[in-house]
């Protein structure tokens, strides 16, 4: 038993170090593109929340990332300069802006630099079992769950 417990202690090590390089790579990667295409990386994954939510308004944008509704001003004046974003008026309340992400400049700029890795990852995950899969995504579930909190716990005006 306690030959069990001590491999699963050392798994556990392991497997939180390897989130840490994940986390790390990940976001390297991702500056990688925001750099790519000119834009910071906050600038990027506000895109990316952006262009999965569809069109939103400054306030909700700002709620969705957290950031401040003077900062998201200026993110959006940015996107808009490169013609990821345009303003439009909101066909339920004329009085409201919305942020529409310009997907055919997306579709052409951004997409073409995640196409080797969404075949190289769709390629990894192949070599899983429906069962694994399963796991998989339940520990990303999870683990996004926790990255949610822990924000909010650090950060509590990102509610």
């Amino acid at each position: 038993m306690s030959r069990k417990r001590s491999k699963q202690s050392e798994l556990l090590m392991a497997n939180l170090q390897l989130g840490r390089e994940l986390s790390a790579r990940t976001l390297m990667f991702h500056a990688a593109i925001a750099e790519k295409v000119g834009l910071s990386a906050t600038e990027h994954k506000a895109l990316d929340l952006l262009s999965r939510s569809g069109a939103l308004t400054a306030g909700q944008l700002a709620e969705l990332t957290g950031l401040t509704t003077g900062a998201i001003t200026g993110l959006i004046d940015r996107l808009e300069k490169a013609g990821f974003v345009k303003r439009e008026k909101d066909p339920s309340d004329r009085r409201k802006v919305v942020i529409q992400p310009v997907i055919e400049k997306m579709e052409h700029e951004i997409a073409p630099l995640f196409a080797s890795m969404e075949i190289r990852m769709s390629q990894l995950l192949s070599r899983y079992s429906t069962q694994e899969l399963a796991v998989i995504n339940d520990f990303i579930t999870q683990s996004i769950t926790i990255l949610q909190e822990e924000t909010m716990r650090i950060y509590p005006s990102m509610q």
